[in-house]
């Protein structure tokens, strides 16, 4: 191997927990994680919704509830994408 890739591997071998990856990835993409939490409270609060539907039809708040999910997660990658375009060409960091 070259010390290059040795080098890589090393880096990688030392941040192997869960948690340390989930935070690094937290950091470099925050709006994912934000996107994913939203889009499992939207199905949580439409499950609950559920039982209280009233005269609505079964499929039509189906319907309502994943289009509220998948708006939510396309909202926030949209907004991720622009914080990155943002953060890459307004403020360009110094390096």
């Amino acid at each position: 191997m070259s010390p290059s890739q040795e080098s890589v591997f090393r880096e990688y071998e030392t941040e192997t927990s869960q948690t340390s990856k989930l935070i690094r990835k937290f950091k470099e993409t925050p709006f994912v994680p934000i996107g994913m939490g939203g889009f499992a409270a939207v199905i949580a609060y439409g499950l609950y919704k559920l039982k209280h539907r009233g005269n609505m039809k079964m499929s039509l708040h189906l319907i309502h509830m994943r289009v509220a999910a998948q708006g939510f997660a396309v909202g926030a990658l949209t907004c991720g994408v622009l914080y990155s375009m943002f953060r890459d060409y307004v403020v360009k960091p110094k390096e």
